[in-house]
């Protein structure tokens, strides 16, 4: 395990320019629930992640629905929730429930029952489906570990990347997905289930730094700074305990876990390997494309599926039935 590496230093800078010196001195707190709560506590951060580059969207839809113009949702929708009487959802650890939300517009059938620990993120999401006139959606802001629910039953578990902030997955599964899910209720997930603590493999590296290298120095400039994107070193367990103790804290074991207790009805691995990280703080430069740009993206789309040919996805859509 990488305790500290120079992609932990770089991070610091970087993080200070981007969110500025009260999120790092929020960092500064013996309370680990406090920690991860400023993690995302802040509903109009800026950010140059990699998800929000269009192209790599219409790859999600690909591999995930076989439309590389059709979310995820709509696929939901049109082979799950159709014609169905009435569906109730938990979603757990939803943030500004953008997802959740476009689930709540396309299928009035469905009560959805979000919860997360941040209320700011909450309050954004109901003035959003208050603006759009939904009634089939609501909010609780509840630390789900702690919450108790009561027995109710519901036909979905729902996590759009939240699972993998969750600790002791198996443990988790039992207490709070298993004891609220009807027999034969789903598991649906849209999730990071790789390395522990992003603690990648050698291999790994070596291509997210290939990627790197392909990607013209014009595009590397780090989003918000005047430095540039050079090499990734690996993300140290220190930075990642300091900054967000939940980050992927037992996100290996989740994919084992399901299946020990779940029937797999769909499993759909789409990588990530290397775009989360060589895209990481440049993704800016790629959200309107050029034919240089685009050219560029599909070398680092190339070399993540020649990873995935010999090494683990991080990222999998799954859909899974109560044993």
């Amino acid at each position: 395990m990488r305790i500290i590496t120079r992609e932990d230093l770089s991070d610091i800078y970087i993080k200070f320019h981007q969110r500025g010196l009260p999120f790092l001195l929020s960092k500064i707190n013996s309370n680990a629930f406090q920690r991860t709560k400023s993690a995302f506590n802040d509903s109009t951060l800026e950010s140059s992640s990699f998800w929000i580059i269009p192209e790599v969207t219409k790859r999600w839809n690909k591999l995930i629905t076989g439309n590389e113009d059709m979310l995820y949702e709509e696929y939901l929708t049109n082979t799950y929730f159709k014609n169905k009487e009435k569906i109730k959802i938990l979603a757990l650890g939803t943030g500004v429930c953008s997802h959740e939300i476009r689930l709540a517009e396309m299928n009035p059938n469905c009560e959805i029952e979000c919860y997360d620990f941040s209320d700011e993120l909450l309050k954004k999401a109901k003035v959003i489906s208050e603006a759009k006139q939904l009634e089939n959606i609501s909010y609780f802001a509840k630390n789900i570990i702690e919450h108790d629910f009561k027995n109710e039953k519901y036909d979905v578990v729902f996590f759009h990347a939240s699972l993998h902030h969750f600790n002791r997955i198996s443990e988790f599964m039992d207490q709070v997905v298993i004891k609220n899910l009807k027999a034969k209720g789903l598991l649906i997930i849209n999730e990071f289930v790789g390395a522990t603590r992003l603690q990648y493999s050698t291999m790994q590296l070596y291509y997210i730094n290939r990627a790197i290298k392909t990607i013209p120095k014009e595009y590397r400039k780090i989003f918000k700074t005047e430095i540039y994107k050079n090499r990734y070193y690996g993300s140290g367990a220190l930075r990642m305990i300091i900054a967000d103790p939940s980050e992927c804290v037992d996100s290996a074991s989740i994919i084992p876990a399901i299946h020990q207790k779940f029937h797999v009805l769909e499993e759909k691995f789409y990588g990530n390997n290397i775009l989360q990280s060589a895209l990481k703080d440049i993704s800016h430069h790629f959200l309107e494309l050029n034919p240089e740009k685009q050219e560029v993206l599909e070398k680092v789309f190339a070399l993540e599926d020649e990873l995935l040919e010999k090494h683990p996805s991080d990222y999998v859509f799954g859909i899974y039935q109560l044993k």
